[in-house]
């Protein structure tokens, strides 16, 4: 390990990776390609050591978790034991790494994030957790489509946004790079025409779910984000055939029943529309004025009838 960490040593920008998808994910394994073969940062990848989507922003609280080294050719990585946000929060606390990366990218997610599933991605918490620590941090998806989209496709995404990474890593440099907010990048399946970048807003959209109690019918389906839904069959999948089983351990898995979308200039209308689409992000989700004039004006009333 000294070894290693004596090749990391030199004035290079720091960048650490993490993921929701987990460390043998091809996605994070493209990034993290691309970003030593610019041969402009050192490299860190601290990532989950199996599949943690829509977790959200939890945490390991309670329990230690376990950090083990893993090859990766350029990068100094390890896989951890706990969620995207315990992997940021343990990079970046120099507690495992020999100093606390410039910025942190949470990627490729397989599969785009955006509207209200961003509040789902395990993702987006990658780097929603360092915006909470004061580093600056970017969360990168692709929209990854079925019949359509190729392995190969993460490195495209990864290279297509390299413009991006650079001039984040350029303010940084400079000192004039906001920390009030943090970025959430989403990339459209047909990458290679893309339309260029676009700066918009968190939407609305949202894929409805259901659930349907689990028989010995192949599965619709499972989530491969928290945008993007798999129709293969999954044959991994537990299935119940004995009635009286299903009695005392009845079963459910969730379904597609529906989804909402919006028009204008929100993330998932400008991913739909071919463009690379940057969505600064803050911590919160603060209602829409016209729920606070509402609760303003009914709050007083409930202490005034008391």
């Amino acid at each position: 390990m000294d070894n290693i960490l004596g090749q990391q040593g030199n004035d290079r920008p720091t960048v650490l990776v993490t993921n929701d998808d987990g460390i043998d994910a091809a996605g994070l394994r493209a990034l993290v390609n691309v970003l030593v073969s610019t041969n402009r940062f050192n490299v860190f990848v601290c990532a989950p050591n199996s599949e943690k989507s829509a977790v959200s922003h939890s945490i390991t609280w309670i329990n230690d978790i376990s950090a083990k080294k893993v090859e990766i050719d350029g990068a100094l990585a390890f896989a951890v034991s706990g969620t995207p946000a315990d992997c940021t929060s343990l990079g970046i606390s120099t507690a495992l790494f020999p100093a606390a990366p410039d910025l942190v990218i949470s990627g490729i997610n397989m599969g785009s994030n955006c509207g209200y599933h961003i509040v789902y991605s395990g993702t987006v918490a990658g780097a929603r957790e360092a915006f909470f620590n004061g580093i600056p941090a970017v969360s990168l998806s692709y929209d990854w489509v079925r019949g359509r989209s190729s392995t190969t496709d993460f490195a495209l995404a990864a290279e297509a946004c390299l413009p991006i990474l650079g001039a984040i890593m350029d303010e940084i440099r400079k000192k004039t790079y906001p920390l009030s907010c943090f970025l959430n990048i989403d990339v459209p399946t047909d990458v290679t025409s893309h339309k260029g970048y676009r700066i918009s807003k968190q939407g609305e959209s949202r894929v409805k779910m259901g659930w349907s109690k689990v028989t010995s019918e192949p599965p619709e389906g499972h989530m491969l984000s928290t945008m993007t839904m798999d129709s293969s069959p999954d044959s991994t999948a537990s299935t119940i055939t004995d009635s009286s089983c299903i009695q005392e351990n009845l079963l459910f898995r969730r379904k597609v029943i529906g989804a909402q979308v919006e028009d204008g200039d929100t993330d998932y209308c400008g991913l739909q529309e071919g463009y690379i689409t940057v969505t600064p992000l803050g911590a919160l989700s603060p209602a829409d004025i016209d729920a606070q004039t509402f609760f303003k004006q009914w709050l007083p009333g409930i202490y005034s009838s008391l």
